[in-house]
């Protein structure tokens, strides 16, 4: 992998992992288009642009990550668990899931989903959450379940978190906030897991562009975390709807 890949991959992982547009969708197509191969070392480089997109996480929630919040901790891991049992349980299944067509028809039916959701959600007459602190229980349980819709490629974790998020009554903005506290315990659990799994391959990967492809993921990651919260002061989910639809209508033609 040439530091202009490491760029390329670090910006795209930084800016889609926290957007409903699937972080995984575009990498992979990044990668095909980019000609790289999907070997150990690739692997070994996702872990550490992943591990950078948590770190952002920490970084703008700082203040959240002590004991004084354990009673929201403990609502963010009973939304952690639907996907975690599901995933280890039928990770062989989900690998085998991969592909540019699955990826596609899943960008086009969130894209839907987003849409539909958008034209029958009227927060003016209901009573929103806009404060993470106050998710009940049972909603932290439905907004893991829909999580888990995030297994098949293309789905995007933000956005099956988000739209569960706005079902059960969170506003646009705390469902936004939820999701990036989601993605703690989601992608720390993948990446220690993939970690142990290929940690033996950091020694043949190009030192270089792994610490590039770091830092471009974080800074990148940390900025959209705060452009998309300021972004939904003034705007919906609509756009990312359409353009969940047209990437996915492109892919299809290209493929």
């Amino acid at each position: 992998m040439t530091i202009f890949d490491s760029v390329i991959l670090g910006t795209i992982e930084g800016f889609t992992e926290f957007l409903p547009i699937s972080s995984t969708g575009h990498l992979i197509v990044a990668s095909k288009f980019l000609g790289i191969d999907q070997t150990s070392v690739t692997k070994a480089y996702e872990v550490i642009i992943q591990f950078a997109a948590i770190l952002a996480v920490i970084a703008n929630y700082k203040e959240k990550f002590t004991l004084k919040h354990i009673n929201l901790w403990t609502k963010v891991f009973l939304a952690f668990l639907p996907i975690g049992v599901v995933g280890f349980l039928l990770s062989h299944q989900i690998n085998e899931l991969f592909s540019i067509n699955i990826v596609a028809t899943m960008f086009i039916v969130g894209g839907i989903i987003f849409l539909l959701v958008e034209k029958f959600y009227i927060p003016q007459e209901k009573n929103l959450i806009d404060d993470i602190e106050n998710v009940s229980i049972k909603q932290s349980l439905w907004i893991g379940f829909a999580q888990v819709f995030a297994l098949i490629p293309g789905t995007s974790r933000a956005g099956s978190t988000i739209i569960g998020g706005l079902l059960v009554g969170l506003s646009r903005k705390a469902s936004a906030e939820f999701s990036f506290l989601l993605a703690f315990p989601v992608m720390g659990a993948v990446s220690a897991y993939d970690l142990l799994k290929h940690y033996h391959e950091f020694s043949s990967a190009n030192t270089e562009a792994l610490a590039i492809g770091f830092i471009v993921a974080f800074i990148v990651a940390y900025l959209t975390i705060k452009l998309f919260l300021k972004f939904l002061e003034n705007f919906t989910f609509v756009a990312f709807g359409i353009y969940r639809i047209v990437f996915g209508v492109i892919l299809l033609l290209v493929e």
